[in-house]
């Protein structure tokens, strides 16, 4: 165009502006040379009031940057957030994007809206020659400040799991001890991030692996709530406390319950972490266990040997918990441990604890389980399989958690089936003839005629399974 052409307006004009900033954005030196020609403002903001030397530094974009600045670019425009081109030539990762800005005369001293300065920028990056050159080189130690999280750069680069800026910054003496605004410490930052190399470094300069934060949460809190399984186990080998003798709240075991991080929970109970450990609410990690209706987490639970008796604040078992829940599966669970733990306290014999309390799908307990079913759904009326169940020993709680779980008024037939299976899993644990079991108790509780029917009618059954 003639030079004596009136320059674009309106939308024309932020068309080109766009256009320009794009081109710094993608390093094409080609049309920012034609649109500077063109006489477009190179300092002209967007919507953010970012320019376009913004977009050619966070990209690390080295002749568009040179452009820009050999063109008079400013170096001192903040964004929304207060953010310079300082600050991105820190977190670019470019030490000469740095130079060339820092020749330019950038404030090096800059923050953003959140106090963040370039020593923090450089620290969150792992940008370890620009946190050198601002230390060492500039000598602005007073970069060494928090931010208005109260996280110094040491914090942000231990945020982050940035192993060599944290080995950088303890060289330069700027490594830090103190807490953020939550109380948070190096460590925590470190183990909220799952960063397993940086919290054993951390641990190698100091003594905290206990530390809390305002919230009384640990270290080891933090890895088992956020399911960062090498961590916990590296936390463990570093004999961590996992009670600390705080206030009732959230154990590790408590958290990884409830987040269903069986890896961690194994790894805890392997380390004699206290399965009857108490939160706020009193409840044991069985409780929440058996609220949530896990399968696996309760089977575990069951095998590391928990208290079926403790209560919380409502003075509500396991049982009782699941129960009302509605988690038939983890009902029947809980009353076989319950029943088990009882035959073993008596008779102070047997196995600490049978393979499984899991529902049965064995093939060898498929005939005598399709008996108990028949029986169950064929043979019992109404009420009739609570007799049965108090013959057994079943007590009332028992009773009432397995008729919590109401279908209608069929349920019983259901009832009665889950008392019949759960009946077969203590008799197979704790009787040498369980089939000559259940036929004298079918006598004892009054069914006379449908204990012969089952042992006439039903005898290749019965011999497979012992009668």
């Amino acid at each position: 165009p003639s030079p004596w052409a009136p320059a674009p307006t309106g939308e024309a004009w932020k068309k080109l502006l766009r256009c320009f900033q794009d081109a710094a954005r993608g390093n094409d030196l080609d049309l920012m040379e034609k649109l500077f020609k063109k006489k477009v403002n190179i300092n002209a903001v967007d919507s953010m009031n970012r320019t376009a030397l913004h977009f050619a530094v966070g990209r690390n974009h080295l002749l568009a940057v040179d452009f820009l600045l050999t063109h008079k670019a400013r170096v001192d425009i903040a964004d929304k957030h207060g953010l310079t081109v300082m600050h991105l030539a820190a977190w670019s990762g470019s030490l000469e994007t740095t130079l060339m800005l820092v020749r330019a005369g950038a404030d090096q001293r800059a923050t953003t809206q959140d106090g963040m300065n370039a020593l923090h920028f450089a620290a969150q990056s792992n940008n370890v020659p620009v946190v050198e050159y601002l230390i060492q080189d500039l000598h602005l130690s007073d970069l060494n400040q928090a931010d208005k999280r109260g996280r110094k750069p040491f914090l942000c680069a231990a945020e982050r799991g940035h192993v060599e800026v944290i080995e950088t910054l303890t060289l330069l003496n700027l490594h830090s001890s103190e807490k953020d605004k939550e109380g948070n410490t190096a460590l925590h930052l470190a183990a909220r991030g799952g960063h397993s190399r940086a919290v054993q470094l951390l641990l190698t300069q100091r003594r905290g692996v206990d530390e809390v934060n305002e919230l009384n949460v640990s270290a080891l809190q933090t890895a088992a709530r956020n399911g960062q399984a090498s961590l916990v186990k590296f936390l463990l080998r570093e004999n961590v406390d996992l009670h600390q003798g705080l206030d009732p709240t959230e154990s590790p075991l408590h958290l990884a319950v409830t987040h269903n991080h069986m890896a961690i929970v194994t790894s805890l109970l392997q380390a004699q972490h206290d399965t009857n450990v108490l939160n706020q609410r009193q409840q044991t990690p069985l409780h929440v266990a058996a609220d949530l209706g896990d399968v696996e987490l309760v089977e575990t639970l069951l095998q590391a040997g928990c208290d079926l008796k403790a209560v919380d604040k409502q003075g509500r078992t396991a049982l009782a918990v699941a129960a009302r829940s509605g988690h038939s599966l983890v009902v029947d669970m809980l009353i076989k441990a319950e029943r088990f733990c009882a035959w073993r306290q008596e008779h102070g014999e047997g196995p600490r604890a049978p393979l499984t309390f899991k529902q049965d799908h064995s093939l060898e307990t498929r005939p005598v389980r399709a008996l108990l079913w028949d029986l169950a759904y064929r043979q019992l009326s109404a009420n009739e399989w609570q007799r049965l169940a108090r013959s057994w020993g079943f007590t009332e709680e028992q009773i009432r958690a397995i008729e919590q779980q109401w279908a209608g008024k069929e349920s019983f037939r259901e009832h009665g089936h889950r008392a019949l299976l759960i009946w077969l899993h203590g008799a197979l644990l704790t009787q040498p003839h369980p089939a000559k079991h259940l036929h004298e108790t079918l006598v004892r509780a009054g069914f006379p005629e449908l204990a012969g029917k089952f042992s006439t009618g039903r005898s290749c059954a019965w011999k497979r399974w012992g009668g």
